[in-house]
């Protein structure tokens, strides 16, 4: 283990991330507001903490391995989970909440224990937006853009911070190139964003801070009735355009965008799959809308069920509504779909679709090997055969997945909550969506503390696709 350069890469990444206390700051300026002091000397130290940590180790610029890719991986989100934490823990959060709300922010997971947004200071809540939004691309990835200049190669970092079905393939030759075209399209949208929910009828303030957590998939919002507080359909359906095109990879949007194929998105299987499985939610919510008479009419039920489930499949977690309340299973239906999640290589949680869709192929497959037992058949999503060691892999991922999420489950379950409340908070936290059922559906502040950082585990578990961490936990990875 090079634990020096380690050590010098996280100073630098602390460095990075002080500058996320300038923005905040500088609006406690704008508008007269209390907690400047809590920002700049947050800003302060952290600054000279990242520096004098990477002046100390500057000399030891060696390469990074894999195992070092998985340590700094894994201890610069713990790590920045804490730094996060301290302007919420000034502002009044006990140190529990004050860590998950930074947890759940720099995840893009979007639970929160905070009540009464409204009437929260612009900067505090402005802080909570750019949290996602730095955690949506990953700060990693940006760091892999500069750290070339400062003589340190991070091609393991990169990979450890995308993983996912292109998780090893370069979008550029030079990983620098990679990261840097990932960063100019995640801007870019993020602008766009703000420019349309300005022009929609948003204040320059909530424009800026919507599409902040919009395009990070993070569910974030400076009401406490998030999206239903503009109660506007424009609004909303430029919502949902970009909760679809943050869900897509960002490998596909390289290629439309930097390529000049913009019929990617519509040729790319798992893109194709995962449009099939919103839709086929919608109409599934429509017709029990429809059936049961939740709607004083029809539009309200189509714009209802095509917000909610592009917000929960997405793991976004935005609502207009309390969806928990929703009649018959449909409540248990959107969560299943976030169990999926977005596209691999997105800034969205979950299990990733093209997961979810080489399964599906697997399962077909030995189901017409029952059938026909001497057949020789081949997995394939659309014209590309699915090896056999992928297939593997994956199923592996999920039988993993499955058992971490019954471990999490029992644990909740041991603090004291219901079931349904249990279930869908670490449903709703390992595939970082936000709002859950029950008594999670709103918010988590009948979580006690234990049920607290049970539930950043699992966040952070989710956030970095399970393996990521849980390597650290094996001796085989500390014999390397």
């Amino acid at each position: 283990m090079n634990y020096k350069s380690i050590f010098n890469l996280l100073g630098i990444l602390l460095g990075i991330f002080s500058l996320s206390f300038v923005p905040p700051l500088i609006l406690t300026f704008t508008y007269e507001e209390s907690g400047r002091e809590i920002f700049l000397y947050s800003f302060i130290f952290f600054f000279i903490l990242g520096g004098s940590i990477w002046a100390a180790t500057r000399q030891q610029n060696l390469p990074l391995n894999i195992s070092d890719g998985f340590i700094i991986t894994t201890l610069f989100w713990v790590v920045l989970a804490f730094a996060g934490s301290i302007p919420f823990y000034f502002f009044g959060l006990s140190v529990s909440d004050a860590i998950f709300e930074s947890v759940s922010g720099i995840t893009t997971t979007g639970a929160t224990t905070i009540v009464g947004l409204d009437s929260l200071p612009k900067s505090i809540l402005l802080y909570r937006q750019l949290l996602q939004w730095i955690g949506g691309m990953g700060l990693i990835v940006l760091a892999v853009a500069v750290m070339p200049a400062l003589g340190i190669g991070g091609g393991q970092l990169y990979k450890m911070e995308l993983p996912g079905s292109h998780g090893n393939q370069k979008l550029t030759p030079k990983i620098t190139d990679s990261a840097k075209a990932l960063w100019k399209i995640y801007v870019g949208l993020t602008f766009t964003c703000a420019m349309l929910y300005l022009l929609s009828g948003m204040t320059l303030f909530d424009s800026i801070a919507h599409s902040l957590s919009t395009v990070a998939g993070g569910g974030f919002s400076t009401h406490d009735e998030s999206i239903g507080f503009f109660n506007s359909a424009i609004i909303e359906t430029v919502c949902i355009i970009f909760m679809l095109l943050s869900a897509a990879s960002f490998a596909v949007h390289y290629v439309a965008i930097f390529g000049g194929k913009p019929l990617k998105y519509f040729y790319d299987s798992e893109f194709r799959f995962f449009l099939s499985v919103v839709l086929l939610i919608i109409l599934l919510s429509l017709m029990v809308h429809i059936l049961s008479n939740s709607y004083a009419n029809v539009f309200s039920a189509i714009s209802s069920s095509i917000f909610h489930t592009v917000s929960i499949v997405t793991t976004s977690g935005f609502t207009t509504e309390n969806f928990s309340l929703w009649p018959g299973f449909l409540p248990y239906l959107l969560l299943v779909g976030a169990f999926m999640g977005a596209c691999s290589q997105s800034v969205g949680g979950g299990i990733k679709a093209w997961r979810v869709l080489i399964m599906v192929n697997q399962a077909y497959k030995e189901i017409l090997k029952t059938i026909h037992p001497n057949a020789v058949l081949t997995s394939k999503i659309g014209t590309k055969v699915i090896d056999a060691k992928i297939a593997e892999k994956v199923w592996g991922f999920f039988s993993i997945y499955v058992f971490i999420f019954m471990f999490l489950l029992m644990a909740m379950l041991g603090t004291g909550l219901s079931f349904e409340t249990a279930f869908s908070a670490v449903g709703a936290c390992l595939n970082n969506l936000g709002p859950g059922l029950g008594d999670v559906a709103s918010n988590y502040t009948s979580v006690n503390e234990f049920g607290k950082f049970i539930l950043c585990f699992a966040m952070i578990l989710g956030r970095l696709e399970i393996f990521t961490l849980l390597v650290l936990f094996t001796p085989a990875f500390w014999r390397r």
